[in-house]
């Protein structure tokens, strides 16, 4: 248990250092982060959209999905992704190819697929967060 408790807390550091850095020091709220994602998914032409860290839509890893395809073109094999009606085994195959994709184009992403399918806003923070910090280092060079 204290093991799993000190991890959290490395975990934990490292998502606000990336908050941090995106702030330029100064700290970066969950508004802020959820602004970002939609504005991205808008610009890309993406019909997802999240209101909360708590959104629902999360649990079918979508908007995850639609947030890696406008921050890394071409990085979504679309035949893949599992939409429209979609079962509890959809859903986890949706996050798992999220997570692996998020690696894969140098996100750190430290969630796991039933963070997403759980919708547990801690996680699924620590996630947009890392994809945000990732898609601002694209923006800047």
């Amino acid at each position: 248990m204290h093991t799993l408790a000190l991890v959290w807390q490395l975990m934990r550091r490292y998502t606000l250092q990336v908050l941090s850095d995106l702030g330029d020091g100064e700290k970066i709220g969950d508004q802020i982060i959820i602004n970002w994602v939609n504005t991205q998914l808008k610009e890309g032409g993406k019909d997802s959209q999240i209101s909360s860290f708590k959104d629902k839509l999360i649990s079918t890893s979508l908007p995850v999905i639609d947030l890696l395809g406008t921050i890394a073109p071409k990085s979504i094999k679309e035949e893949l992704v599992k939409r429209g009606e979609l079962s509890d085994a959809d859903k986890l195959n949706n996050a798992k190819y999220a997570i692996t994709v998020s690696r894969k184009i140098g996100a750190r992403v430290y969630a796991l697929p039933d963070d997403l399918v759980e919708v547990k806003p801690k996680m699924v923070l620590t996630v947009f967060a890392c994809l945000m910090g990732r898609g601002m280092k694209k923006a800047d060079g």
